[in-house]
Formats: C-alpha cells, sequence, structure tokens
C-alpha cells in the first residue's frame, strides 16, 4: 500500500507554504512507518501484496506514483542521497523516468532531499577522511551532486581552511606511521599519500617542508 498523495491533503492547510511543507513532510513520514510495518509482514509470510515488486522483480506498474514514492522513501530510510542519485536509483528499479522525477521532486519541496544539506555532509565526510579539494570535488561527482553546487560547497570549505587542515592532519598521520624510516621513504609516501587523497602540490610541499625539514 503506498502513501496517500500530499497535494490530496494540500486543502487542510490553508497557512504559510513552509506550513504545509511540514505538514507534507509529517504524512510522507508516517505513511513510511506504517508502510513499512506492513511491508515486514508481507515478506514474513512470503508473499507480496498484488502489484507489489519483489527483491528481484521491477514494478510491475512503472508509472504508479505511490509505489515509485514509497520506493524513494526506502532508499532514503537506508542512505541520504542527491536528488540526481535518487532519480538514477528509481530508474534503474524499473519507474518510469516522468514519475520518478516528480516523486523526487516533491520529495524536495517537503524537505526530505536537500541537495546542498547532502553536498556540504559530503565535504565533512571527505574532511573527516583527509581528503582534499580534488579529491572532495570527485566524491562529490560520484555522489550525483550538481557541478554548480559542489563547487560552491568546495569553495566554501576551502575558505574556511578545511582542506589544509586535512592535508596537515594527513601528513601528521604519515609522520608517525613512518618514524624511524629513511627521510626519502617517509617523503615519498607522504607525497603518495596526498596524491590519492586529491590534495594540491602546493599545500604538500609546504607541510612537507614543516614535517620533513631539509629532506623534503
Amino acid at each position: 500500500m503506498g502513501a496517500p498523495r500530499p497535494e490530496a491533503r494540500e486543502d487542510a492547510n490553508d497557512g504559510h507554504p513552509e506550513d504545509r511543507n511540514q505538514h507534507d513532510a509529517r504524512a510522507y513520514a508516517r505513511a513510511w512507518g506504517r508502510g513499512r510495518a506492513k511491508r515486514a509482514g508481507r515478506w514474513a509470510r512470503g508473499a507480496g501484496a498484488k502489484g507489489a515488486a519483489t527483491p528481484r522483480q521491477g514494478p510491475s506498474d512503472p508509472c504508479d506514483e505511490d509505489a515509485c514514492r514509497e520506493a524513494a522513501l526506502r532508499l532514503l530510510d537506508c542512505a541520504d542521497r542527491s536528488s540526481a542519485a535518487l532519480l538514477e536509483r528509481l530508474v534503474l528499479k524499473g519507474y518510469d523516468e516522468t514519475v520518478a522525477d516528480a516523486v523526487v521532486t516533491r520529495l524536495r519541496e517537503v524537505g526530505l532531499v536537500n541537495d546542498e544539506e547532502y553536498a556540504r555532509s559530503v565535504v565533512r565526510y571527505c574532511a573527516g577522511r583527509m581528503l582534499g579539494e580534488r579529491g572532495t570535488l570527485l566524491e562529490l561527482s560520484r555522489k550525483r551532486v550538481d557541478r554548480a553546487l559542489s563547487q560552491q560547497v568546495v569553495g566554501e570549505a576551502r575558505e574556511a581552511g578545511v582542506f589544509v587542515d586535512a592535508a596537515w592532519e594527513l601528513g601528521r598521520s604519515v609522520a608517525a606511521r613512518t618514524e624511524g624510516l629513511d627521510p626519502q621513504v617517509r617523503l615519498r609516501r607522504f607525497w603518495a599519500a596526498g596524491g590519492r587523497k586529491g590534495h594540491s602540490p602546493d599545500t604538500l610541499r609546504d607541510i612537507s617542508h614543516s614535517l620533513f625539514g631539509k629532506d623534503a
């Protein structure tokens, strides 16, 4: 059983559009919770409802918007995604692209998909992995974040010194792991690690001089 269309309830909330969006978001969440429990029961009995997709089959009706919305919410329940990545997954599952696009658009409107917040969370994740600017842009691209938005959030991180801090953390980590080894070996390992993480040569050069001294 799919979630009820939010559009059918809009007349129950004639206030500010933001209030309607909050109302719709709560409706989505409640419907998702009910649908999840019912699905669990069907799976335990080993049979799905008529027309429901099974794990190895696509949807019986690619244009069923309710089923598509339920599939989208199930994907978001597993992990946050960009709107482009979510649309791609829905189409790969067999839903009509126009229907999937309408579902993703509605999820953005009610705040369940937010590309900007998602992009910033990816940047934080990359910083935690000590990635540089180039490495972070590649990760954002892999996660199907819009290019202009990717450049915006990466630019903000650059201005805040996020990538320099990540490079220093990487340098200290390599220095600690290679303590006692030949200076040139230490240096090569630092540069190799910095290249893999996508840091700029200028940043790596400054840090190598500071951490590895004259051998850099």
